[in-house]
């Protein structure tokens, strides 16, 4: 459902909005974020009788295109050949999988949290962090600032969704899509639950995709022969797990018992494993060889289509396409640069 609701004057009942705003008052913590007090929308608009504010914020990012085009956009292998490669996509659910454990264990609220990790990356460029690198360089020559997928997935919903209008969220959900990313960092920066968040679920959310991608990019990765299963570090094997369930099932345990009114937080005894696993994939697989030989091809094809955009764009030209470029997909991408850049036969 993503059209207007129906008047609330209409139902004779209570509504069923109402009914769950007094079922998560019961059922949730205290320190959870509860819809009946949320911060509300940028644009004050009427409440809907069937759903709770981040109820509708969760429905809105499903129906907007933005997330439909994750589908076809990179998470760690450009182009994957096969069809059990994540996708900015699958990686999207998998976080939503994890970080909606979370909350359910700790008792924070479900819907906010869910609607945080649907909308989180809808802002990543095409080509994975390789395009985003590309992205934020061409933005820093042309005076942008630079460029960030994070505050790129907030204007998206702020801004560009819907031609133009928004998607008009709620503050929560802005708030935690701004805040989930970390960047290359250590991982007990990664897993203090990102301390600056308005809400415990978006703090769930930024732990949530640190566990989903350490362990799907593992996974891929050896699907993919970048690394054998004989490459893990012992550490990361005798103490998160042998398998990839396995890991998952220890880091998500360790934040269910090491959180609560303090805060959302990975044991300090797995902290040293899991920072092994990061620095891992930070050097064998995405500073490896057959991943890192794309990028340059990466930098040339969004440049190319950078300068061809710019061209067209008119005013602000070099904001209208660094927000074009970003919501493009990996094969929208190539077709348009085949389009702009290579020879055409001919008849």
């Amino acid at each position: 459902m993503d059209g207007p609701c129906p008047k609330e004057q209409a139902m004779t009942k209570e509504p069923p909005r109402v009914r769950w705003e007094k079922i998560e008052r019961i059922i949730l913590k205290p320190y959870a974020a509860f819809s009946d007090s949320s911060r509300g929308r940028r644009s004050e608009e009427p409440l809907c009788p069937l759903r709770t504010i981040f109820q509708q914020d969760r429905d809105r990012i499903i129906h907007s295109k933005a997330f439909r085009r994750l589908k076809h956009k990179t998470q760690v292998l450009l182009l994957p050949e096969g069809d059990h490669y994540r996708t900015r996509l699958t990686h999207t659910l998998e976080v939503c999988q994890v970080a909606r454990t979370i909350s359910r264990a700790l008792g924070l609220n479900e819907d906010l949290t869910d609607a945080i990790a649907l909308g989180h990356d809808l802002g990543h460029t095409p080509f994975g962090h390789m395009g985003e690198r590309a992205l934020d360089r061409l933005a820093r020559e042309r005076g942008l600032g630079g460029f960030s997928h994070a505050s790129q997935s907030l204007r998206v919903v702020d801004t560009l969704e819907k031609d133009g209008k928004g998607l008009n969220l709620s503050a929560e959900v802005r708030d935690g899509i701004l805040k989930h990313s970390k960047g290359q960092v250590d991982v007990r920066e990664s897993f203090r639950g990102g301390e600056t968040a308005l809400t415990y679920e978006a703090k769930v959310v930024r732990i949530s995709d640190s566990i989903a991608y350490l362990n799907h990019d593992l996974d891929d990765a050896i699907r993919a022969g970048i690394v054998g299963t004989k490459d893990i570090p012992p550490v990361v094997i005798t103490r998160l797990g042998p398998t990839h369930g396995d890991r998952i099932g220890e880091m998500v345990s360790s934040v269910v018992s090491n959180s609560g009114p303090h805060g959302v937080f990975m044991g300090d005894d797995l902290l040293g494993p899991v920072e092994t696993l990061r620095s891992f994939l930070y050097n064998r697989v995405y500073a490896s060889e057959r991943v890192l030989q794309e990028e340059p091809k990466v930098m040339h094809v969004l440049s190319t289509l950078f300068e061809n955009l710019e061209k067209a764009s008119g005013e602000e030209r070099s904001l209208a396409a660094l927000d074009h470029i970003s919501g493009m997909t990996d094969r929208y991408a190539l077709m348009l640069f085949e389009k702009i850049a290579v020879p055409n036969p001919w008849p």
